[in-house]
């Protein structure tokens, strides 16, 4: 394990250096298009988890042509989910925030700079788009992984970051640990799964979704657990490169819903700005653009208007809600003394 994370410093160095040159760790401004989204009257400053840039950059220049959206500029940082959430409570500007776990908003109600109630504050608990676990595999799935007991067969390398930094992990466990623990009524059972997943299978561990799609973009592993929109965006990234680079993915019969949630941090030079950019988020216009991103929207018409884009059969879809909520799962499985957490502490000293 120890050599696993030298390599996944090595990895985290590379790739910081490629987010450095493409402004996805930091104050991204412009869109692919090359329309600065940096200058306005009025500013948003947009913190949030490193995933769904690819979105934002549709949603952001939409709001932008609205009238409510008029005129108001945009600084975008993207990272990791819960480095950024720390960096926030220790004083980063933000107006917007949107985070991969609710605990890192947690974290900031705490810090005394979202209001307690953020949840209430917008449709859907402030969640405006969402996704699920899925696993990436290379093109023709040599290794014909179809489940999560797949993924323990000997020899199978597995890419997915750290739930120490990431909440994009934290999601790819609960997958699995929830499948295997029938919905948490068998805690030991999930656990034992993690650990063998840990301990013989996870090679590197990235500090984010997009590192750890980065680094299997780059061939380590053969299989990468990811959010579907990854996912998506990976194999569209890819479809016309060469055989052996190209991807695809599997659901697992039973997988995790991931809800992404956004917050006005109440610091805010300009709350009503980032109030109106939350609720665009909302919009059909924006659910539609989350969709054509790969993220799955939650208006229920926009859901039936775009399930085609989302193909594939999930027998059962585990919820946080099937676990007990985020404030037992963190405590229980991600917390300095949680169940999971201990297993990666374990492992690196091994």
């Amino acid at each position: 394990m120890r050599q696993r994370l030298r390599q996944a410093s090595a990895l985290a160095l590379v790739v910081t250096l490629a987010a450095v040159l493409t402004a996805c760790g930091g104050g991204s401004t412009d869109t692919p298009g090359g329309v600065d989204i940096s200058s306005g009257d009025r500013h948003v400053n947009l913190v949030a988890y490193a995933v769904p840039k690819t979105g934002y950059d549709s949603v952001i220049p939409a709001f932008r042509e609205t009238p409510q959206g008029h005129g108001i500029g945009f600084s975008q940082s993207y990272g990791a989910s819960g480095d950024q959430s720390r960096k926030v409570a220790r004083g980063l500007p933000a107006d917007v925030v949107n985070f991969s776990v609710a605990p890192d908003i947690t974290r900031l109600v705490k810090a005394g700079v979202v209001d307690q109630d953020w949840a209430q504050q917008a449709p859907n608990d402030s969640v405006p788009f969402g996704s699920v676990v899925a696993l990436v595999v290379r093109a023709g799935n040599p290794k014909n992984i179809r489940d999560w007991s797949d993924l323990l067969q000997p020899g199978i390398s597995v890419v997915t970051p750290n739930p120490g930094s990431s909440g994009a992990a934290k999601w790819n466990l609960l997958a699995p640990y929830a499948a295997a623990s029938a919905g948490g009524t068998n805690p030991a059972a999930g656990l034992d799964y993690v650990r063998q997943l840990v301990r013989d299978h996870v090679q590197v561990l990235p500090k984010s979704g997009r590192e750890a799609t980065t680094a299997f973009e780059q061939g380590q592993g053969d299989v990468l657990i990811s959010y579907e929109n990854e996912a998506i965006m990976l194999s569209r990234h890819n479809a016309s490169a060469p055989a052996e680079q190209r991807v695809e993915y599997v659901l697992p019969p039973q997988t995790f819903k991931i809800e992404n949630p956004v917050a006005v941090v109440n610091t805010s030079q300009d709350k009503a700005a980032a109030r109106s950019f939350i609720d665009f988020l909302f919009t059909s216009e924006a659910q539609r653009l989350w969709a054509q991103a790969g993220f799955r929207p939650v208006d229920p018409a926009v859901i039936a208007e775009t399930a085609g884009l989302f193909p594939g059969h999930i027998d059962r879809l585990w919820t946080v809600d099937d676990l007990g909520g985020w404030p037992l799962i963190d405590t229980t499985l991600f917390g300095p003394n949680g169940a999971i957490s201990t297993i990666y502490d374990e492992e690196s000293r091994r």
